[in-house]
């Protein structure tokens, strides 16, 4: 397989997969999914070329079934965790000051998606590169229902984990798609980021229509009005 550099090298699933394998595939997925440092690692592309290179027998020699069963037991896990610690925390996570692998930003999109969504925002979130992280844990600052929060982290698991895995196996038989996989995963961390870049378009736009005196991130509450019930008692705290 032709490597392609999509930013620093031990970000890139191409030499990831042959160096760590599925047991490194495995840790990345469950950090991503609810570890406060695991949002800025591949999800999208490492799912995808991991697909890939098990329909291909390349690096990868193990059952797509037993893949995707594993994937998604990370990443329902991570999740778990990832409540867990919400719930713990609660909300003192609004007032932690950023550092460099923490930014408050990042809490007030996860909290802004979650108010929106509800228990929804534990699948959608999935497909969103950097509020997938947050939110598990926004779930648990909101103390969701555990019930609920188990299903619908079930069911995102499941259709993240498994579905973009899946994906990668299906396009990986289609000889285009094999021959050019460089272009492949350009075109798949394009898709991971463009929410990003759309919700970074929207904010600069409310921050034009301000009048001057509200900071360039007023796109997105304060952490302090943002963030969710304490006791569940909220309109999503998953009833």
């Amino acid at each position: 397989m032709v490597s392609l550099a999509l930013g620093p090298q031990w970000l890139d699933p191409d030499w990831l997969i042959p160096t760590f394998g599925l047991i490194g595939i495995l840790v990345i997925v469950f950090a991503e999914s609810g570890l406060l440092i695991g949002f800025f690692l591949p999800g999208d592309s490492l799912l995808f070329t991991t697909g890939l290179l098990v329909a291909t027998e390349q690096y990868l020699h193990y059952p797509l079934w037993l893949v995707c069963t594993l994937i998604v037991v990370a990443a329902v896990l991570g999740d778990q965790v990832g409540y867990l610690f919400g719930r713990k925390v609660g909300p003192a996570l609004f007032n932690r000051p950023d550092s460099r692998l923490f930014k408050q930003e990042n809490v007030a999109k996860a909290s802004e998606f979650f108010a929106k969504h509800g228990p929804k925002s534990l699948i959608l979130a999935r497909f969103v590169p950097i509020v997938r992280t947050f939110t598990p844990i926004i779930a648990g600052v909101a103390r969701m229902h555990y019930r609920t929060f188990v299903l619908f982290n079930v069911v995102g698991g499941v259709l993240w984990g498994a579905g973009v895995t899946l994906l990668g196996a299906a396009l990986g038989q289609v000889a285009f798609v094999r021959t050019n996989i460089e272009f492949m995963l350009i075109g798949i961390v394009a898709l991971s980021v463009l929410p990003i870049g759309i919700e970074f378009w929207r904010s600069h736009r409310a921050g034009k229509r301000g009048d001057g005196a509200v900071p360039a991130g007023a796109g997105h509450p304060a952490p302090d009005s943002s963030a969710p019930p304490a006791e569940g008692r909220g309109r999503h705290a998953g009833r």
